[in-house]
């Protein structure tokens, strides 16, 4: 681990126990997040997006047959450590996690006040005065009225129940914050303000950010780095420019062409398929059914590709053109 990685995942699986049988939902992920980065996991919906940000954090369903791996942060090894020590010292005080629909997140019936204040006063210790002053500061921050305080989330927009997740989420002064797709419910002017929000967050207190989403747009605005997921698995990890502009992996190429944009005369295409089930995912290359590309060898799981520093892909194509 370099001096610039804050958080470092080899080889992490999460796999959920059904009736149907086990769900690979995690399968093998591996990747890093620096300092004062904004890293971006893309994926279509179904992908094991939501179930990493679950098992990094350790929010953890009933149902859970396999979870493995190696996550470090800053140093400290967080896998082996138990429940209740991660809890005290980890979970919403080095990392913490704004969920999908903050309504979701926030109980209706106590004021959100009281609920940001809660990681300070249960985790931290803090006196109910000095934790309330605390929320006060992070509500200005975030650009919501201290007179919110005293509110119910129902009395609150979407895009002001979003905020106070995200103060929430602050409100411990994190290393770093999971974002899982913080903006999905919004619509487009409140999308946009919530991003900029993000990045002057991430300019001014040097938060690191993992933001997961499905959205190419949402994406392009925060991310410092992109790692593409499918099917359980993650693709390619690259530079955000790289990504964007010239994508490596046959699915980053693919995902790309089929984003519509200003100014371009090409329409933009579906990909043809769908995604394997991760009950029974196929041998080999996961995308190899829908890739245009495809040859006998992806019937043999690909390597990871080192292209450059900055740039891995999870494909065939780049054998001999990148070290393994």
């Amino acid at each position: 681990m370099s001096e610039r990685t804050l958080l470092e995942v080899e080889d992490l699986h999460l796999h959920y126990q059904t009736r149907r049988g086990v769900v690979r939902a995690v399968d093998g992920v591996s990747f890093d997040v620096r300092h004062n980065e904004a890293l971006v996991v893309l994926g279509e919906s179904g992908c094991g997006k939501s179930s990493l940000a679950k098992a990094l954090m350790r929010v953890l369903p009933r149902n859970v047959h396999q979870v493995s791996g190696r996550v470090t942060l800053g140093g400290t090894e967080l896998m082996s450590m138990s429940d209740e020590r991660f809890r005290r010292d980890v979970q919403w005080v080095r990392v913490s996690l704004v969920m999908q629909a903050s309504m979701n997140a926030l109980n209706p019936v106590v004021r959100v006040g009281e609920q940001v204040v809660e990681p300070l006063r249960v985790l931290l210790g803090w006196p109910r005065a000095r934790a309330m002053a605390r929320a006060a500061e992070v509500f200005e921050r975030v650009g919501v009225s201290t007179d919110f305080l005293q509110r119910y989330p129902l009395e609150l927009s979407g895009g002001m129940r979003q905020r106070v997740v995200l103060a929430m989420a602050l409100v411990t002064e994190p290393e770093l914050v999971i974002l899982d797709e913080p903006t999905s419910a919004l619509d487009v002017l409140t999308q946009a303000s919530i991003m900029n929000l993000l990045k002057r967050l991430k300019r001014e207190l040097g938060t690191s950010f993992i933001l997961i989403t499905h959205d190419v747009a949402t994406s392009s605005e925060l991310a410092d780095r992109v790692a593409l997921m499918y099917a359980g698995q993650i693709v390619e990890v690259a530079n955000a420019a790289q990504f964007f502009d010239a994508p490596a992996h046959p699915y980053s190429q693919l995902l790309m062409a089929s984003v519509p944009r200003l100014h371009q005369q090409q329409r933009p295409e579906a990909i043809p398929g769908q995604p394997p089930s991760l009950l029974e995912p196929p041998p080999g290359c996961r995308f190899a059914e829908r890739c245009p590309s495809h040859f006998e060898r992806c019937a043999k799981d690909p390597e990871f590709f080192r292209l450059d520093d900055r740039r891995r892909v999870r494909c065939w194509l780049y054998e001999g053109r990148g070290e393994p």
